[in-house]
C-alpha cells in the first residue's frame, strides 16, 4: 500500500478535493445515461408479439408485427408501403388481424385482387389521419368538442372519436360501425399507430 500511495502525485489537498469532485460527477452522468438508456429500451411497445421502435417508420414496424400480417400485405397491394414509409406524418389506426377476418366472408380476398386496387387504397386510406393525434391529444380534442372528435382522414372521409369510459376511446366510421383502439400510442419516427380490432369503412 505504501508502495501505491508512493507513486499518487501529491497535488495537494485542496487541487486533490477538485479532482476528486470532477471524477464523482462524471461517474453520475455516466450511472444516469446508463439508467436513461434502460428506460428509454423498457419504454418499446410490444404489438404481435414484436417491440415497435420508435427510430423506425410505420411501414418497418408493422412489417413485424404478427398480428397485422394482413393489413401489411393490404398496404403492399395498394402501392401505398413508401407512402407510409415517408416522412408523414401520420397517425395510422392499424386492423388486426382478427379485425379483418371479421369481415364478411370473401372481403379481403377481393379486396385484395388487382383490378380492385382502388376500392382497396380507399378502405385503407381511411385508416390514416395526416398529423399525430396521441391518446392525450385525442381525449383534449374530444373533451373541448362536446364529447366526440372529427379525424379528417387521408381519403377525404371523417371518423368520430369518442369516449368509453375514463381512458378508453372508441371510433366510428361513416356507416356506423364502432373500433375500440386497443393499444396506443405505438410511437413511430414519422407518425403514430393506434392497434384497433374493427376495420372501419368508409362509405
Amino acid at each position: 500500500l505504501s508502495r501505491i500511495n508512493s507513486q499518487i502525485p501529491n497535488y495537494g489537498g485542496a487541487v486533490m478535493h477538485v479532482f476528486i469532485s470532477k471524477l464523482m460527477l462524471v461517474l453520475l452522468v455516466a450511472a444516469s445515461l446508463t439508467a436513461g438508456t434502460k428506460a428509454l429500451a423498457n419504454t418499446y411497445v410490444i404489438v404481435g408479439n414484436e417491440e415497435m421502435y420508435p427510430t423506425k417508420n410505420i411501414v418497418e414496424n408493422a412489417v413485424n408485427s404478427e398480428d397485422h400480417t394482413t393489413l401489411v400485405a393490404a398496404v403492399k397491394a395498394a402501392g401505398l408501403a413508401d407512402t407510409l414509409a415517408g416522412p408523414g406524418p401520420f397517425t395510422v389506426f392499424a386492423p388486426t388481424n382478427d379485425a379483418f377476418e371479421n369481415l364478411p366472408d370473401g372481403t379481403v380476398e377481393t379486396l385484395l385482387k388487382p383490378e380492385n386496387k382502388e376500392q382497396l387504397t380507399n378502405v385503407l386510406t381511411y385508416h390514416v389521419v395526416p398529423g399525430v393525434y396521441t391518446h392525450d391529444t385525442l381525449v383534449e380534442m374530444i373533451r373541448e368538442s362536446g364529447g366526440t372528435a372529427e379525424l379528417k382522414t387521408v381519403n377525404g372521409g371523417t371518423l368520430v372519436a369518442w369516449m368509453n369510459g375514463p381512458v378508453n376511446i372508441m371510433l366510428k366510421d361513416e356507416n356506423g360501425n364502432y373500433a375500440d383502439i386497443t393499444t396506443y400510442d405505438v410511437t413511430q419516427s414519422n407518425g403514430v399507430i393506434h392497434v384497433i380490432d374493427t376495420v372501419v369503412l368508409p362509405k
